[in-house]
């Protein structure tokens, strides 16, 4: 098996298993309780919350517990309408965003708010003009995400954010993609909210987090009971939690070397790619980028038909977002950076993770030209364009 699609999911890392299993068994006491079985709970939940604190540098209390990034991206766009609706109504955001932030935003304007959604460039870039531009006396709401899942893309955030910090603009940023692959400081960046999940960097599935800057005065998002400082109800997953707090020290401790070595196969990979396969082409930044994307688009063939062979020698990529696997339909993200069709519909999605070797990689590109070759053999426009 070569598994090659980090960007949807990532293994859980044996030592992240190791410190959540007592919380199946013999620690699994409900945190909020008052006695001292609980109390044992609850320090382990909050000592990981000060592992993830420490790891943007903001507070402890700033930190919230989800069941992932799409319950913080939902919180964060919700929740700071409710909380702003008495200023205004207008939000905006990316075309190339998530479906979280997406869909939220088709809610809200269900709801009356006004979207404003901004152009990006053929490298998938939010330019601050536009930013500045689209700007207005109701508006509440920025969310842009740090780094796009598709393309690899990675925002000026910091610039970005600043502009609303100058207008008194609440500023969200989904960094699910970016969390522990790139160094974030919240201080630096100005920003009000960030999402991360943690299933995106060795953690368990089903655990994420917001971080809300103090006094940004969001609104709750699921009501109950009084966990997450009554912000955030329900009895919290302890075992999910501390298992998260664990992939967070990992990824740290390894970062550095660990994003240089993937760099270094993304790379070759990109490289040899340009080289040795015609008709071929990477969407994206290639310097502003995430380490370990690799979004290419091949001519005269459908990328499904690509994956479909890939996946029949055990070998595994993607179209693109995986929560959006099976649409047939043209990635939004790729319309927007004004991919023409014929390339879009061969586009596939390659993302490398630390398991991976440059063994693998030259293996994988030699098996991907032959592939490619194979499946254009049945365009009849491949082959005239060939002679």
């Amino acid at each position: 098996m070569l598994y090659l699609d980090h960007a949807a999911t990532t293994a859980t890392h044996p030592d992240v298993i190791d410190e959540m299993m007592p919380f199946f068994g013999e620690l699994y006491a409900n945190p909020s309780s008052s006695y001292e079985f609980g109390t044992d709970a609850k320090l382990m939940l909050e000592k990981a919350r000060i592992r993830i604190s420490d790891s943007i540098h903001c507070e402890p209390e700033e930190i919230f517990f989800t069941s992932g990034g799409t319950e913080a991206d939902n919180w964060a766009l919700v929740g700071a309408a409710e909380g702003c609706r008495k200023k205004g109504k207008h939000i905006i955001t990316s075309c190339i965003e998530h479906h979280a932030v997406l869909r939220s935003c088709e809610y809200l304007a269900s709801r009356g708010y006004e979207i404003t959604y901004l152009p990006v460039d053929s490298e998938g870039f939010v330019h601050a003009g536009q930013l500045e531009q689209a700007i207005r006396p109701d508006t509440i709401l920025i969310s842009i995400m740090y780094a796009n899942n598709e393309i690899g893309t990675i925002q000026p955030v910091d610039q970005l954010a600043e502009i609303a910090r100058r207008h008194g603009i609440l500023f969200h940023t989904d960094a699910v993609q970016a969390y522990m692959h790139q160094k974030i400081d919240v201080r630096e960046l100005s920003v009000d909210m960030l999402s991360a999940s943690a299933h995106k960097f060795y953690g368990p599935k089903g655990v994420g987090f917001l971080y809300v800057r103090k006094g940004s005065g969001i609104a709750p998002f699921l009501h109950g009971g009084g966990q997450e400082r009554k912000q955030r109800a329900g009895t919290e997953n302890v075992a999910g939690i501390v298992g998260m707090g664990k992939a967070v020290s990992l990824a740290e401790k390894n970062r550095e070397a660990t994003q240089k070595r993937i760099l270094e196969m993304r790379n070759y990979l990109i490289e040899a790619i340009q080289r040795d396969i015609p008709y071929s082409r990477i969407n994206g930044s290639i310097q502003q980028r995430l380490a370990g994307n690799v979004n290419v688009s091949f001519r005269f063939l459908e990328g499904e038909s690509l994956i479909i062979l890939l996946d029949m020698e055990g070998i595994y990529v993607s179209a693109g977002s995986a929560c959006s696997s099976g649409e047939k339909t043209i990635s939004h993200v790729l319309q927007s950076i004004g991919l023409p069709e014929e390339w879009a519909r061969g586009t596939i999605r390659i993302t490398l993770g630390e398991e991976n070797t440059m063994e693998e990689i030259r293996f994988f590109v030699r098996r991907l030209g032959q592939l490619v070759s194979q499946l254009r053999e049945f365009s009849d426009e491949y082959l005239y364009n060939k002679n």
